[in-house]
């Protein structure tokens, strides 16, 4: 049996879209006055859509380094954004270079190795392959990063009394705060490592789903979900870890006291 694409024309497109009517429904009786917000995260997500299916399909059809380089740059870029919004604690400037830089390092090296060593491919900047890849790494990463950040910024506000207790007594400002980068890392990759207990099982994942629909051997693409999902694993814990071994010096002076980062 030869594997097809089943093609979805507008008109069945639109009828998915029943769905949203359901939701809008349901809130409505329900009296909980979230039918805009319902309706703009639809219409965003309809537009950034089809926006990035013109992009992908330019980047795709221009197969340079250059292109492929710029987009991983302006994921790159989104991705420190989102962080700086999302974490609902306000941001140092110091902790913000080490979050850009945390960032930075731990996706580009997760998507090098994988490139290179999992599926060496050639030539590296092959779209099809960089751009969902890049992109599921550097999306669970900023995820990462927000959850290391918020409960490293909230362990230096609530265990004040303690650490200044820890540095009177000779504590170096490493040893005083590493239960609470220590917490923090945990907190960061447990997301990631939650998705992967009921992969296979509870849920199929998104790219699985995907490669799958597309026509590709189940067992094959078992195999790349496996490995994108330890290279996820891996790109998280290398980005939360460089943001919590640089991220904590910015609540010490030069003399090891403790400070408020402004």
């Amino acid at each position: 049996m030869q594997n097809s694409i089943i093609e979805i024309g507008i008109p069945r497109l639109l009828s998915a879209y029943v769905f949203v009517a359901i939701v809008a429904f349901i809130v409505r009786r329900r009296k909980l006055d979230t039918e805009r917000e319902i309706i703009i995260a639809t219409l965003r997500m309809t537009i950034q859509l089809i926006l990035a299916g013109y992009v992908l399909t330019y980047i795709f059809g221009a197969q340079h380094y250059l292109v492929t380089l710029i987009a991983f740059l302006v994921m790159q870029i989104f991705a420190v954004n989102n962080i700086f919004h999302r974490v609902k604690t306000p941001i140092s400037r110091p902790l913000k270079y080490r979050i850009i830089l945390s960032l930075s390092l731990g996706t580009t090296l997760g998507l090098s190795y994988f490139l290179f060593v999992v599926v060496n491919i050639h030539p590296w900047y092959l779209p099809q392959y960089f751009i969902p890849i890049s992109g599921m790494i550097v999306g669970n990463s900023m995820t990462g990063a927000v959850l290391g950040t918020e409960r490293m910024i909230r362990g230096f506000q609530q265990q004040r009394d303690l650490l200044e207790a820890a540095l009177m007594l000779g504590a170096t400002p490493y040893a005083a705060s590493k239960h609470i980068t220590n917490e923090a890392f945990l907190a960061a990759i447990t997301p990631t490592v939650n998705s992967m207990i009921g992969m296979g099982i509870v849920s199929l994942p998104g790219m699985m789903t995907g490669q799958i629909l597309s026509g590709t051997p189940p067992l094959t693409a078992i195999r790349y979900q496996i490995a994108i999902m330890l290279v996820i694993l891996g790109s998280v814990s290398l980005t939360v870890y460089l943001l919590m071994w640089t991220g904590y010096k910015v609540f010490f002076n030069e003399r090891a006291q403790l400070i408020d980062p402004v």
